[in-house]
């Protein structure tokens, strides 16, 4: 299920909308032609035959669905006083995806942050430059907490693995065996949350994957992580409630369906709920010390 997520920068005192959409970036137009003197509308800069241009070849080389017929027509008329066009006849004969205009939550007219920086410098040179910067300035940010995130999960996962290996080592591993018979059962335990969170033992997604180095785990999502370390953490529970592997792993497999469903819903922005990530981290540093 894709996401959209909304945040706002400030260019030059100007409030301006950035939605997430798909992986792409778009800037809303609305928010940016506040910041121009006098009355103009977006109308007024889809009038100019160089705005038609440029908007003809981003979507050539961005848009395979793109109607280059319906553009030569427009493009034809572009600049003449009879010329009119708004964002939706555009998006409605020419099948654009780079300007969208909507009504609702996210309403307004948005484009792509390329033709957004474009727009910028219709506004004026400078708001361009600051938009630009502010929008990089979003994106570093966006990547910090990112990494953070995944870093705080990773650090997560580690300590509930400790506790799931305790665990097994405890309850599963009979007295005098061998360090390589003891493996077999670590590895058992560990394929049991693999196949619970990612549907493959290691061994399966080896022979899946054999172009990729590490495993599976170095590939996972953020919030698969931080799923996976909750499942370290309830497994071992189960194999101190002396619960057998299948009732074990069926019972795993319904926890990490429902926690994937509402981290896939909330997404991992959060800052407040990775600051509370990181004290549990520690908390359980400190308790394992």
């Amino acid at each position: 299920m894709s996401k959209t997520r909304k945040s706002v920068i400030e260019v030059r005192g100007t409030a301006v909308t950035v939605l997430s959409i798909h992986d792409e970036d778009y800037i809303s137009l609305t928010d940016m032609l506040k910041a121009k003197d006098g009355d103009f509308f977006i109308s007024d800069w889809l009038r100019n035959r160089n705005t038609v241009e440029f908007l003809g070849i981003w979507e050539s080389v961005h848009n395979p669905d793109f109607n280059s017929g319906e553009f030569a027509i427009i493009k034809s008329q572009a600049g003449l006083n009879s010329y009119k066009l708004s964002v939706k006849e555009w998006v409605e004969k020419t099948g654009a995806v780079g300007l969208r205009a909507s009504a609702g939550r996210y309403g307004g007219t948005y484009a792509h942050k390329d033709i957004a920086f474009e727009f910028g410098m219709w506004i004026s040179p400078e708001f361009k430059i600051y938009l630009i910067k502010e929008f990089q300035r979003l994106k570093e940010e966006e990547n910090r907490r990112l990494s953070l995130s995944w870093n705080l999960n990773r650090t997560l996962s580690k300590l509930n693995y400790r506790i799931h290996t305790d665990a097994v080592k405890a309850h599963l591993i009979p007295a005098e065996i061998t360090p390589a018979q003891a493996a077999i059962t670590y590895a058992s335990e560990a394929d049991i949350l693999n196949v619970a969170l990612f549907s493959q033992t290691a061994r399966q997604w080896r022979d899946a994957n054999p172009e990729l180095t590490g495993n599976m785990r170095e590939y996972a999502t953020v919030e698969q992580l931080l799923v996976l370390a909750n499942l370290e953490g309830m497994n071992a529970e189960f194999i101190h409630m002396e619960l057998p592997q299948p009732e074990r792993l069926k019972r795993l497999n319904q926890i990490a369906i429902r926690q994937m469903k509402v981290l896939s819903a909330s997404g991992p922005e959060n800052l407040k709920a990775l600051e509370e990530i990181e004290k549990q981290a520690k908390k359980k540093k400190e308790e394992e010390q």
